[in-house]
C-alpha cells in the first residue's frame, strides 16, 4: 500500500508501505494492504510504518488519516 506523511509545510514520507500504525483519538489502530475505507482524527504520538527496508517512526502533534483502496494519506498538524 502506498503511503503519503503530509505537513503544511512539506511532504514528510512518500512511499510503498506493507503496515502503518496511527494514534487515533479513540486508540491506537493499524491499516494493512487491502484495509476498508476510513477517515480518522489523530491525537499526538507516534506514527509507525514498515516497508521492506525499514521500519520507522514519526512523531505527530495530531492530524486526520484517510484510507481509500490502498492509499493512505496521512494529513499531520505537524512533526516533532
Amino acid at each position: 500500500m502506498y503511503l503519503e506523511i503530509i505537513t503544511p509545510d512539506k511532504k514528510v514520507f512518500e512511499g510503498e508501505v506493507t503496515s502503518a500504525t496511527f494514534p487515533g483519538i479513540d486508540g491506537g489502530f493499524q491499516v494493512l494492504n487491502d484495509h476498508a475505507p476510513l477517515i480518522s482524527l489523530l491525537k499526538e504520538g507516534t506514527v509507525e510504518y514498515k516497508s521492506k527496508e525499514a521500519n520507522s517512526k514519526i512523531a505527530i502533534t495530531g492530524g486526520v488519516v484517510e484510507v481509500l483502496k490502498n492509499k493512505v494519506v496521512l494529513l499531520a498538524d505537524g512533526v516533532a
